[in-house]
């Protein structure tokens, strides 16, 4: 095929639950593609000689060759093409924001055209070995004397697990909620993200040697110092920023109605009930912030609307979330921020708000948010979620001297992610800052070779296949 009849195939759709059925439940919403539909997506590569669209992945996937492979109809070898580089395709191709990172470089969505479906196209291959029952996980090396301790099963301790188990290091990792997967499981709903997916993720590490271990609060249950005499040789901390960042509104903390994004969405997955009324207001612009009122809806939440400071140009959740988000009924107030909150007997009444306008970019690149003097207005709500980011909680490092960026994330070298403890390297949100999982997976390839290099009395800098540089994210 030529690449002019390429260009002309338009991108092909997936089919999804409406949007009265999917506020009822939360089941997943998008379909995979099928066999025909995923191979004429397919056609639609390509195939660049300098392809921008592995820059653009946070793991390096080679895209162009796991893409060929699927049009040729050999989806094992394009699954195992994936695996090459990521860990975990199964959840990356759902929950990976491929409009600003792998898809927003490919050539095709430059201008007014639309970037090959890279993302579903992963999926799909991934979905396909499911289906036909094939084998997923390489086999694991034979298990040497040095341990490590994995603090934390997010994306990036579940990576670190995956490499080194595979190179014969034993890795346990040590969980402080009573379940696994770090934010992929408590704080991404079920309908982008399926519980069995994750779940498989921690069946295939347990098959090849990980030990489990959840409620022991590192910094609490036990020290980094009890790790240290328990014999592991070396500790990767992936906490992440699972600590809600606050308004910094009076009463914030003590009015009855007041929650935070991540804190609501935990204690949700964690099956806690929990009655916000019907007339929600989320503040924020992310992901979370999406994540949070679409789930309030789904709990009988009927009037439920974002406040967001900037204009729609300026969020930064990915655009799919917020279609469906405003498919299901959730309205959103631009440039728009509280600044109060009122109360009767200690219980939220109102929200307090201002307008804002549009001044010049700040360093994320977007245009600042300037008040708009005078331009007060009240909203009667029975809930506010402010979703507004997140900080890593330091309990793991208590009373460990180890060095910090001003904005509380761990200090590491930024290619090898050796935190200022020699024996300790750390990677993800706490290193980041709120990041995607994509990242979180590289930057755990990146930490479990330094540990693996680290472990053999090795440079960390020398003869090695990943690298990064963290400035540059």
């Amino acid at each position: 095929m030529k690449a002019k009849e390429r260009m002309g195939i338009a991108r092909q759709m997936p089919v999804e639950i409406t949007p009265s059925e999917r506020v009822q439940n939360f089941d997943e919403i998008v379909s995979g593609y099928n066999e025909f539909t995923a191979v004429l997506e397919a056609e639609r590569c390509l195939q660049c000689k300098k392809p921008t669209c592995i820059q653009g992945c946070p793991i390096h996937n080679n895209i162009p060759s796991f893409i060929k492979l699927l049009r040729e109809k050999k989806f094992e070898e394009a699954y195992w093409a994936i695996r090459e580089t990521s860990s975990m395709p199964a959840i990356c191709s759902r929950v990976c924001p491929h409009e600003f990172q792998c898809e927003g470089s490919c050539v095709r969505g430059k201008g007014k055209g639309q970037s090959v479906a890279i993302g579903m196209l992963e999926r799909y291959i991934v979905d396909w070995m499911v289906e036909n029952k094939k084998t997923m996980h390489n086999q694991c090396a034979i298990p040497g004397k040095k341990k490590v301790a994995v603090i934390g099963s997010g994306p990036a301790g579940m990576t670190v697990a995956y490499w080194l188990a595979h190179r014969g290091i034993p890795c346990t990792i040590f969980e402080s909620l009573p379940v696994y997967g770090g934010m992929l499981t408590v704080g991404i709903p079920a309908f982008r993200l399926p519980r069995e997916i994750i779940n498989a993720e921690f069946e295939a590490l347990k098959s090849c040697g990980v030990t489990l271990e959840h409620g022991v609060i590192i910094g609490k249950d036990k020290t980094i110092e009890d790790l240290r005499a328990e014999g592991y040789d070396a500790i990767f901390n992936g906490v992440g920023a699972h600590a809600s960042r606050k308004l910094g509104l009076d009463d914030e903390e003590s009015t009855e109605g007041v929650l935070h994004g991540v804190d609501y969405l935990r204690r949700i997955s964690l099956g806690e009930g929990l009655d916000l009324g019907k007339k929600v207001v989320v503040v924020g612009g992310g992901n979370v912030a999406i994540d949070v009122a679409r789930t309030a809806l789904r709990y009988d939440s009927k009037d439920v609307f974002i406040l967001y400071r900037r204009s729609r140009a300026e969020m930064p959740a990915s655009a799919a979330e917020i279609h469906h988000l405003e498919e299901e009924g959730v309205r959103i107030e631009f440039l728009a921020a509280p600044i109060k909150i009122h109360s009767e007997d200690g219980k939220l009444t109102q929200v307090e708000c201002i307008r804002m306008e549009l001044g010049e970019p700040d360093g994320s690149g977007r245009r600042r948010p300037v008040v708009q003097e005078g331009s007060n207005f009240m909203i009667k709500a029975d809930s506010i979620i402010p979703a507004i980011s997140q900080n890593v909680d330091h309990t793991v490092d208590k009373g460990l001297e180890i060095d910090l960026m001003s904005w509380g994330t761990y200090h590491t070298d930024p290619q090898t992610l050796q935190t200022s403890i020699e024996y300790m390297f750390a990677g993800g949100d706490n290193v980041l800052g709120p990041q995607t999982a994509a990242k979180a997976v590289y930057q755990g390839k990146v930490a479990a070779e330094s540990i693996e290099l680290y472990l053999k009395g090795k440079d960390l800098k020398e003869d090695r296949e990943f690298l990064c540089d963290q400035i540059d994210w």
